[in-house]
């Protein structure tokens, strides 16, 4: 679909545009959950990121937690209904893959699908990822290609779409997605789900802002209202048919109960369950 004919669908009426993004959800939910495995310390200046080491904000750092704590929260997770797993790691780039390809293995012999968020990958650490069984690797565009520069500086959008390029050109599986309500304008959410479109991952999870004092958007608590998330979400599913589209952070401070049971008859097939890094997770809304 080109840029005129989504733009021209995310202004149509709400009932018209859920209905067509209704039409592509299988109905099934697919419930993932993660470990924020090491917290804080990133030099990346990402202007909503309350772990940069750029602001300071009021989280707890920690450095790389050990595999056993791993197993203990994938169980857990395993437990409340997850089938995927994530090791969450804060920074740039991982430091050293060895740890977490041991992480990466505990959590393939609980029976759960293995995920990872490292940063910024080389062919070289992408190969040993494959290797040690990593299912699916999470590298997040974030926001449009327009509006980048004005969430981070440290380093560029090309950046992120060369570390998801190694990842699908390796075989990998690739969850990619956006932070709706960085100020972005309804153009922009656009352009999102076409630069989506084009990376083709398997999984889209959405998250919205929820700003953290002491973040240059810590005041950013009206840039999208549970409308434009609806109509976000649902050109994110029209955009991106064969893609999961998954509710995030952000789903229980910025979305409604009501609001989130129409996203999962609409356009949400996929749910993160749990803590989701430095922000706490709402309660999930099931019920159909």
């Amino acid at each position: 679909m080109e840029f005129d004919g989504l733009l021209k669908l995310y202004n149509a009426p709400l009932d018209e545009l859920l209905a067509q993004s209704r039409s592509l959800v299988s109905g099934d939910v697919e419930l993932c959950a993660l470990i924020n495995a090491k917290n804080g310390r990133c030099g990346e200046d990402c202007r909503y990121c309350a772990q940069s080491s750029h602001y300071k904000t009021d989280i707890a750092e920690h450095p790389l937690v050990g595999v056993e704590d791993v197993v203990r929260v994938a169980k857990e997770a395993r437990e409340n209904g997850a089938t995927r797993f994530a090791v969450v790691t804060s920074g740039r780039s991982p430091e050293t893959l060895d740890k977490i390809c041991e992480m990466i293995g505990a959590i393939n012999s609980l029976g759960l699908k293995s995920c990872a968020s490292l940063g910024i990958l080389n062919e070289v650490q992408v190969q040993k990822l494959l290797m040690a069984g990593l299912s699916r690797y999470h590298h997040n565009i974030n926001t449009s290609r327009s509006y980048y520069p004005s969430i981070n500086t440290t380093h560029s959008f090309n950046d992120r779409i060369n570390t998801c390029k190694l990842v699908k050109d390796a075989g990998m599986e690739l969850c990619c997605g956006v932070i709706v309500g960085m100020g972005e304008t309804i153009e922009q959410r656009v352009e999102m789900a076409l630069e989506l479109a084009e990376i083709a991952p398997h999984s889209i999870p959405f998250n919205i802002l929820v700003p953290i004092v002491g973040t240059p958007f810590e005041n950013y608590h009206d840039k999208i209202n549970e409308e434009h998330i609806l109509r976000t979400l649902a050109i994110l599913k029209i955009a991106n048919p064969k893609s999961i589209v998954r509710l995030c952070g952000g789903r229980g401070q910025r979305m409604s109960r009501e609001t989130q049971q129409t996203a999962l008859h609409t356009a949400a097939e996929g749910v993160l369950i749990g803590n989701m890094l430095t922000v706490v997770g709402g309660e999930l809304c099931m019920t159909t």
